[in-house]
């Protein structure tokens, strides 16, 4: 049997299937590109391929879009990113006591103590030192992503990039390069900043203790790693499924959850297939005027989410468990 794990973000969707051991069995990574029910019935689709229904016994829903996709998939449960990276790190290792990640469009800080999340901290407005600023200046060098780190790992010196903003940091990297220092140590310099940025703002006012696991698609940048590693003075590790540990966290809650109900709400893998669509209403049943989104699926409703008193989304629940 297998437990489904979904984390909608802004920028990706992954999808990973784990077993009882929680061994990643399956992991799949899209890009959402706005749309992130054609990103999830196209992650159905390769599994559909491989796998039935009856083999999976849970399915969990995490990111931005947990809700949208909650609703979809029919999720035993639905949790934040934070809830579902801490789930996941402890299951792999019971000493880490803090948390690094940096996805497409956020970072993020856990602090853990005696295995439980006792502090946080997220982004706000400033996407400077996250995946989609990395890719945007990967792409204005003229280098693969996947190579960034590597050239930072090559540079004999750092230069000092302004990394408190995305927009200053490009800027100050032309200027660089105007100057003639070379790509390697423009990159590892942006490295050093995007670290001092993370550190000086989502890190402010934390004590980050080892043992520090290093989360999200940018932990694959070497640079990025090593920046860290120079500022705090230690070692920081990085999983083996660093970039599906949101979607881990998801499978793990939903697998306890439906062992707890004796059942799961899964909808199954054939929506793929199905015409799903959104549509958007004001509720007027109180000064709130909460913005409900209606999910359909081949013209039947199957979900709503956005209503703060749940007057919408517990219709949804009730028909679920009368299932």
């Amino acid at each position: 049997m297998y437990y489904m794990g979904v984390d909608v973000g802004s920028v990706s969707t992954d999808i990973a299937l784990i077993d009882d051991s929680i061994n990643v069995v399956e992991k799949i990574y899209l890009r959402t590109k706005g749309n992130p029910i054609k990103a999830v019935q196209e992650g159905f689709k390769i599994l559909r391929n491989k796998y039935d229904d009856s083999e999976i016994a849970a399915a969990g829903a995490t990111g931005s879009g947990r809700m949208i996709a909650s609703a979809i998939i029919g999720a035993d449960a639905a949790k934040n990113e934070i809830t579902a990276h801490a789930t996941a790190a402890l299951e792999i290792d019971r000493d880490v006591r803090t948390i690094i990640e940096i996805g497409g469009q956020d970072s993020k800080i856990i602090i853990i103590n005696d295995g439980i999340v006792c502090d946080f901290a997220m982004n706000t407005v400033c996407a400077a030192g996250t995946g989609s600023f990395l890719d945007r200046q990967a792409e204005r060098l003229d280098i693969p992503i996947e190579e960034f780190g590597d050239y930072a790992m090559k540079a004999e010196s750092s230069v000092r990039i302004a990394g408190r903003c995305a927009v200053f940091a490009e800027s100050d990297m032309i200027h660089k390069q105007q100057l003639g220092y070379n790509q390697a140590e423009i990159i590892r310099g942006l490295c050093d900043a995007l670290v001092r940025n993370y550190l000086n703002n989502i890190g402010k006012g934390k004590t980050i203790l080892p043992k520090v696991l290093f989360q999200g698609g940018v932990a694959a940048n070497k640079g990025m790693k090593k920046a860290f590693e120079s500022e705090l003075g230690f070692e920081i590790f990085v999983p083996e499924n660093y970039n599906m540990m949101g979607a881990m966290g998801a499978a793990i809650i939903a697998r306890d959850k439906a062992k707890k109900a004796g059942k799961t709400n899964f909808r199954g893998l054939q929506l793929a297939e199905n015409n799903i669509i959104s549509r958007s209403f004001e509720c007027e049943g109180c000064p709130n005027k909460c913005e409900v989104v209606k999910i359909y699926e081949n013209d039947s409703i199957i979900g709503y989410f956005g209503d703060r008193c749940t007057k919408w989304s517990s219709k949804a629940a009730e028909k679920i468990k009368s299932a």
